[in-house]
Formats: structure tokens, sequence, C-alpha cells
């Protein structure tokens, strides 16, 4: 397969899993490992196209981050608590990336603990499903309490295992805390926005000078890849879980976890 096809592929997965509780991280290891990719010559690749997801969601919501700006210009209350949960959401992300940045890439090409994650997170998923009981409606991500907004922060950095899901993590967290399932959803969404933009940015700033035109225009197609097929998914993903819930995406990920083990073990 060249290039072009494999980063349109890539942006593609990326697109569809970056805001679903399956983990894109570990679906495009684990397709890089299907390929037949080196997973180094992937890794900053499959890092610098999530801002295409992210961009996304600033598409999808706008409305929302315009009304956010126009509030913080008045000093509004709503908007700085809107801004002040997603900033102490992030911190504790920034912290233990920086401290443990190293040990994290070394995650990164393993793709029997991404398949692992993915088995365990599935059944952590229908164990909150069963016992969390979060209210119908909510106050919206302005409303959600600090220390509550801090714990979504604490439970995000499980995501920085590959196989975990970032937005599984949130999503499950808030609602295990006690956020009702469209503001954990759109919390999880919105957090997104600094996380990643930040997780890319630091990848780039190591790497970008070891990085080819090629490299760039391949990143540039997966993006669009990625930016397009976010776009669908995100709507369509709220709908699914104000209606059906999360047991769907558990199973998911129990069996495509368990396949993925068994695929590893012959191969």
């Amino acid at each position: 397969m060249n290039d072009t096809l494999a980063a349109i592929l890539l942006g593609v997965l990326e697109g569809l899993t970056e805001f679903l509780p399956v983990s894109s991280t570990g679906h495009l290891i684990l397709a890089t490992e299907l390929l037949g990719f080196d997973q180094r010559d992937w890794e900053v690749f499959n890092i610098a196209i999530q801002p295409a997801a992210i961009l996304a969601i600033v598409v999808l919501y706008w409305r929302t981050f315009w009304d956010v700006a126009k509030g913080l210009l008045g000093f509004d209350k709503g908007a700085i608590a809107f801004v002040r949960n997603l900033l102490v959401a992030f911190f504790p992300a920034v912290l233990l990336g920086l401290a443990f940045g190293d040990v994290i890439e070394t995650m990164l090409g393993n793709a029997v603990l991404v398949c692992w994650t993915l088995i365990i997170g599935g059944f952590a998923i229908l164990a909150i499903e069963r016992w969390a009981n979060p209210p119908a409606e909510g106050p919206g991500v302005a409303g959600v309490p600090l220390r509550t907004a801090v714990l979504i922060g604490l439970v995000q950095c499980l995501a920085m295992i590959p196989g975990v899901s970032r937005s599984g993590a949130t999503i499950l967290g808030a609602m295990a805390f006690g956020v009702d399932r469209k503001t954990a959803a759109e919390f999880s969404f919105f957090l997104a926005v600094p996380t990643l933009t930040g997780a890319t940015v630091y990848q780039l700033a190591k790497q970008g000078g070891n990085l080819t035109p090629h490299d760039f225009t391949l990143i540039g197609i997966g993006s669009v890849a990625g930016f397009v097929t976010a776009l669908v998914v995100v709507k369509l993903f709220v709908t699914i879980i104000t209606r059906v819930g999360f047991a769907p995406f558990a199973w998911y990920r129990i069996v495509i976890g368990a396949a993925g083990l068994v695929w590893l073990a012959l191969r």
C-alpha cells in the first residue's frame, strides 16, 4: 500500500474513533501493525493529524465558542466558569505528559498493551453503565463544579496509556461523578481542544526538524480525511449515547481487543 492511501485510511480512522470511547490512538497503532508499517515511522503522523478532529469540534460548536469568547470580554460568569473548568481539567495532563513523556512514547509501540486495555476498558464501560446514575439533564459545561472538573482531568490522564480512550475516560468518568450524559460528552469534546493541541505542538516541536516535505504532505492528507469524518461522527455519537448508551462501544472494544490478541499471537 502506498503512503498516500495509508494516510487517507489512517485519517479516516482517526476521525471515526477520536471522539468515540474506543481509543483512536489504540486503533491507529493496531492499524499500522495490520498494514505492516514500522510504528516509529508513523508515530508523529498519528499525533499530528489529531488537530483535524479538533477543528471539527470547533466548526460544529462554533456558536458555543463564539458565545464564550464574547462572554469573556464582558466578564460573564458563565464564560469564565466554562474556561476555568477546561483549564483545570487540562492541567493534570500537562504535568504528567511532561514528567512521563518518554515512558508514554515507549508504550505507543506496544500493540499487545493496546489490545488488553481495549478489553479492560470495555468491561469498565459496562460496569459504569450499570452502576452510574447520572441525572437526565445538567447545567452544561460551565455548571460543572470545580472539584468535578479537576477529577475529570485526572481521569483523562489514564488515556496516556494506549487503548484507554481519552473520550471514554473523560465521558464515563464525568458520568461516574454525577454529570449528565450530554454535558459529559460535550465536556470531553471541548477538553480535547487544549489537550490534543498541546500534545501535537509538543510532538512537532520535538520531531519537526526531522520531518520531510513528504511527511508534511501525508499529515495534510490525513488531516483532511480526519476532519471530514469527524464532522459526521460527532453528532451521530451524541445521538447514540443519549438514546442507546455506551454498551455497544464497550462490546466493540472487547471484541476488537480479543481479535487483536489472537491475530498478534498467530501472525
